[in-house]
């Protein structure tokens, strides 16, 4: 393709030529016009080359040699040695990669490298080659140069791996303090319409959470006669670890806490008890009052044992409400002696055969709420922490 384009270049140059000789010789008045423009421009040039350029230069080059001359006399004194004091080695860091928003120095050095911080030479490499670009940390307090990156500047290998990003599982939160505490009650009161208000006198708040500041804790508000909350427990706790797992009898059981809201079943607490589903001991258990797909469920609040005692204020339950032996016996003990009573009943849808736990109350026809024995005890479940929490510590 290059050739071609050569090619039509030099067809056209020779086109042109071509069209010019023509055009001159069908006018030769052009001819003599074109001889006589070349004729002067070269008498022009040639004139001011001799008279101007040449006369200038000679006269420039003799004006130079007399200042050399000038300024070697102005110097031809012998110069006076002045006694100076070694001056102190510079300590020079080994070259070592600074990250970019790091502070740096630069030192322009025409002195040898020392072998264990330069890169290796070629045998043909020029005498004359550049000056070499160092990259100097900046120096000590003291005014030396460190050897090594100062403390905030910790450099990581080039080969090592990243941090690894952290898990789903944080650390326990410890206790909020007053402010969140406040905000803890001013939620739960939007969450709870007034007909839950007039008709419980104990409210459980249970944040399923797994990061913030109210994340996996139990508050346990008590109603005063004017209708205000008091708080009385704010406890850790644990809900499940909202996983698929296969229990001790081989069958895949959900371990989620469901969030929403429940109340407890009056003929299931138990002070000893032991789970049919896992086998495990569930000490000073309170069973919800709520039934889903026609059963019963297993959900609970209990007291923790063995290796899920330490686990308090993370995920760890194959979905009850774990607390410590100590918290779980309080409220296992105030709740039988001082809360039963009539008590709102939760929606039932028949076709399904769930109880409703989205705050649903059951109504007669005449819009009559509908109330039976039980405990006047309320526990709202939710999956909110108190705060949008970002797991990553970077």
């Amino acid at each position: 393709m290059s050739a071609l384009r050569q090619l039509s270049v030099v067809y056209v140059a020779a086109a042109g030529a071509y069209a010019i000789a023509m055009a001159m010789s069908a006018h030769p008045g052009l001819i003599r016009d074109a001889d006589s423009v070349a004729h002067s421009v070269r008498t022009t040039i040639v004139a001011f080359d001799d008279h101007v350029l040449r006369p200038d230069l000679k006269s420039t080059e003799a004006a130079g040699r007399t200042l050399e001359r000038s300024i070697a006399s102005a110097f031809s004194t012998a110069p006076v040695k002045v006694a100076q004091a070694p001056a102190a080695p510079r300590k020079l860091a080994q070259i070592s990669p600074v990250p970019h928003h790091a502070a740096v120095q630069t030192e322009m050095s025409t002195a040898p490298v020392p072998p264990d911080s330069a890169p290796p030479q070629s045998a043909s490499a020029s005498s004359d080659a550049p000056p070499q670009l160092r990259v100097i940390p900046p120096p000590m307090a003291d005014g030396t140069l460190p050897q090594t990156p100062p403390p905030h500047l910790k450099l990581l290998p080039q080969s090592a791996t990243p941090p690894a990003t952290a898990t789903a599982s944080l650390p326990p939160q410890g206790p909020p303090d007053a402010g969140e505490i406040m905000r803890v009650e001013e939620r739960l009161k939007a969450s709870l319409t007034s007909e839950m208000v007039d008709n419980f006198s104990l409210f459980l708040y249970v944040s399923k959470a797994n990061a913030g500041p109210w994340a996996q804790r139990m508050y346990v508000f008590q109603k005063q006669a004017n209708g205000d909350l008091n708080l009385l427990y704010n406890w850790p706790v644990s809900t499940g670890r909202e996983d698929l797992e296969l229990a001790s009898n081989g069958q895949a059981l959900g371990t989620d806490t469901p969030p929403g809201y429940y109340e407890l079943d009056p003929h299931r607490s138990y002070e000893h008890y032991t789970s049919t589903e896992w086998g495990q001991k569930m000490p000073y258990a309170m069973f919800f009052n709520w039934v889903k797909d026609g059963d019963k469920t297993g959900l609970a609040i209990h007291a923790a044992v063995g290796d899920d005692v330490p686990k308090l204020g993370s995920r760890a339950s194959a979905g009850c409400i774990h607390l410590s032996e100590d918290n779980a016996r309080t409220l296992f003990t105030m709740i039988r002696s001082q809360y039963k009573g009539l008590a709102p009943r939760f929606a039932y849808d028949r076709r399904t055969g769930t109880m409703s736990n989205q705050g649903i109350l059951l109504h007669d026809a005449s819009g009559k709420l509908q109330m039976a024995d039980g405990y006047k005890v309320l526990i709202f479940i939710e999956d909110y922490g108190g705060q949008n929490v970002v797991a990553a510590l970077y």
